[in-house]
């Protein structure tokens, strides 16, 4: 059995949501697809905007201005998405641990990923590891995955950008 932290991965998705918002549900059934769900989650009425609003949540926490406010709002997150672990063994996976019940909704189970991921994303490399794009104007979210703590842009689009920008600044 292996433990699934629900780290990186699901912190990236909720970025890769955010700043790309699908415009259906098929669209959002898709992106978690790439970024590594396997599960099936029969569709119901209103799981496009259910999931709307676990990425608009979830972007309060990425605004939160301090580590203290972030952690507020990440466990308020983590309540409503609470259930008992359970084991599964599901699509050739192995058996893990699940943070929440079986049959759960698309947007019960993704709050639930998003949340902890996010959590054990910052209480492991830090809680300065998510905001937003430096370039200004972009407003996309950044994940900071890199091994020095740094990343500060959405893509290498926008780090160039700013570089292009500071060096006029300097001529």
């Amino acid at each position: 059995m292996h433990l699934n932290p629900y780290g990186e991965y699901a912190v990236l998705l909720a970025a890769s949501l955010a700043n790309d918002w699908p415009p259906d549900r098929a669209g959002v059934e898709q992106r978690t697809r790439e970024m590594g769900m396997t599960m099936f989650f029969p569709p119901a009425s209103g799981d496009h905007a259910g999931v709307r609003r676990v990425v608009d949540d979830w972007l309060e926490i990425v605004d939160a201005p301090a580590p203290e406010q972030r952690a507020a709002l990440l466990n308020v997150q983590m309540a409503q998405a609470a259930a008992y672990p359970r084991l599964t063994d599901h699509d050739g996976e192995g058996w893990h641990l699940h943070y929440r019940d079986a049959d759960d909704s698309l947007p019960f189970v993704l709050r639930a990923i998003i949340s902890v991921g996010t959590s054990l994303h910052l209480v492991t490399r830090g809680m300065h590891r998510l905001g937003r794009c430096a370039a200004d104007p972009c407003t996309n979210v950044v994940v900071d995955v890199t091994r020095n703590g740094r990343q500060r842009f959405c893509s290498v689009r926008c780090a160039n950008r700013a570089a292009v920008r500071r060096h006029r600044a300097r001529t």
